[in-house]
């Protein structure tokens, strides 16, 4: 009986052993190799060889999507606003940011029905303080600006803060229109790209003036005559104003006015805004132009070097851009806070003191090359274009016609243009599956408008070997994906498995925004006054 139980028990084990071997060859985790920079058993820095987890494309494809957002608005006369955002970090934490609000025309308001569509990407750095914080008041404050265009209750004067900004648009009730027609105020792009620009740069000058208002408010007249610099590291506003001063962040906003048909983009930084536009063919087939809305502003753009020299002496004409670079580090030559470029050498040196040594943490000093402040400017270059909205009594198209996509220049490193265009008109297409580069211009045949200008220093080619991947409903995840290498699944994979901090050397944090409307939809109201979330 043992004899005859034990024969299939080792017939068993005879069998399942190698397979069971193999399963564990075929599940053990992979890895891959990379070169890190790490430090030496001398302690200096030095390049090695790591070994990391090449992670599952189920993990993966979760990560891609877990930032991954779609929204349908459905507006009176059958026009269906959409808009999808994805964001993929590289750093940890994520230093990217985004936000849109839309603003339905009060019914009193002479221009209406119609909505204002804000939408911002805001692109980190040194930190997320200054991204974040703009995340939250940056498309307030310009709403503020232009609703006042038309208001004469409460006047806001270049000298107003941001804090009154928001305080005007939380408890005002509708602007009363003014004594001038609307036609020559929020209808009139000059007017309007004036009060974009105000809004941004006020609301920097807000960031950079907040932690010397706490200190000047934390010190009486005897501690100012002694000259004595106070431990204000405890103070609860002090980091809070600290860090999103020193900081920094990129930002880029579009605004539609559907009333008046305008488009504004409004770019401070290197974040790019590209707009595809379909036009008929003589083949009937029909081509996608590629428009690009906003110049990338890096000590590469031969205006932006041009204008950085103009503002300083002639001694530092070969100084305030090196290597591309604001005085050979910074790389946009706009931002918001960045307090380390603008604020002078002794107020960077009494605010540190103030507020960061005591909790043992300090800036970092000023540049060598520093020596007329500011460096670095939040004013941004705005762009208006007439939207091709539908007008009434023309037929309805289901097919999107036009839309914008914005991104911090983690994408822009990895794509070009014509790439992003293609590939959200092939989106539209409803293509599937995985696509030849080669043959996507075939298939979505594109044309080049206004090309903007490259600002970075390592851009990718347009390649056509290998494939980009049509698997993501979500059109803005799909960029990211093909950013990452698309088709090439061992691509895509390794490069998204490589952790940070070492993963910022391969790629940068990526956020993504496209915006398109449809035509023939039901009119299904479904936006709130924003004034009363202001």
């Amino acid at each position: 009986m043992l004899r005859r139980t034990w024969r299939p028990l080792a017939g068993a084990i005879a069998i399942g052993g190698p397979a069971y071997l193999y399963y564990q060859y075929r599940t053990k985790p992979e890895t891959f190799e990379l070169a890190v920079r790490a430090r030496g058993a001398d302690g200096k820095p030095e390049m090695q060889t790591q070994s990391f987890p090449l992670l599952p494309l189920k993990v993966l494809e979760a990560r891609l999507q877990q930032n991954a957002t779609s929204n349908s608005h459905h507006r009176p006369g059958g026009i269906v606003w959409k808009h999808t955002t994805a964001s993929l970090a590289s750093n940890d934490p994520l230093e990217d940011a985004n936000a849109n609000a839309i603003v339905t025309r009060d019914d009193t308001d002479p221009a209406a029905p119609g909505d204002f569509l804000f939408f911002a990407v805001m692109d980190g750095h040194g930190g997320y303080d200054t991204s974040q914080l703009l995340s939250k008041v940056l498309i307030k404050a310009v709403a503020s600006k232009i609703f006042a265009l038309n208001s004469v209750n409460t006047p806001i004067t270049p000298t107003s803060g941001w804090l009154d900004i928001l305080k005007a648009a939380l408890w005002l009730s509708s602007p009363r229109p003014s004594q001038e027609p609307s036609s020559t105020r929020d209808s009139d792009p000059q007017r309007v790209s004036t009060a974009i620009v105000d809004a941004f740069t006020e609301l920097d000058q807000e960031i950079l003036n907040a932690p010397l208002r706490v200190l000047a408010g934390s010190v009486d007249e005897e501690t100012r005559k002694k000259g004595v610099i106070p431990d204000l590291s405890k103070h609860p506003l002090g980091l809070k104003t600290m860090h999103p001063a020193i900081s920094g962040s990129c930002a880029l906003m579009a605004i539609f006015d559907t009333a008046h048909r305008n488009l504004y983009v409004a770019v401070t930084g290197d974040s790019r805004a590209v707009a595809g536009v379909w036009e008929p063919s003589d083949d009937g087939k029909g081509v996608w132009r590629v428009e690009a809305l906003t110049e990338d502003q890096t000590g590469r753009n031969p205006s932006e070097l041009a204008r950085m020299q103009s503002e300083h002496p002639k001694d530092e004409e070969n100084d305030v851009i090196r290597n591309g670079r604001v005085l050979g580090g910074l790389e946009p030559t706009r931002a918001f806070g960045d307090a380390r470029y603008k604020w002078p050498r002794v107020i960077q040196e009494t605010l540190n003191q103030a507020f960061l040594v005591g909790n043992g943490t300090s800036m970092r000093p000023a540049p060598s090359l520093f020596k007329t402040p500011p460096y670095v400017t939040s004013r941004p270059e705005v762009t208006h274009r007439s939207l091709p909205l539908p007008s009434e009594g023309m037929p309805a198209s289901q097919k999107p016609k036009y839309f914008l996509v914005m991104a911090t220049d983690g994408l822009w490193d990895e794509l070009s243009n014509e790439d992003v265009v293609s590939l959200v008109g092939g989106h539209i297409q409803g293509l599937k599956g995985n696509i030849p580069r080669s043959q996507l211009p075939d298939l979505v045949p594109t044309s080049t408008g206004s090309a903007g200008v490259e600002g970075k220093r390592e851009k990718q080619a347009n390649k056509t070997e290998g494939s980009w991947a049509f698997a993501d409903e979500n059109v803005s995840a799909h960029l990211i994906r093909n950013a990452l290498g698309g088709g090439d699944e061992p691509e895509l994979r390794r490069r998204m498995s490589i952790p940070a901090p070492w993963s910022r050397r391969d790629r940068d944090d990526v956020t993504v925004t496209v915006v398109w409307w449809e035509e023939g939809g039901e009119s299904q109201p479904q936006i709130e006054q924003l004034k009363a979330k202001l």
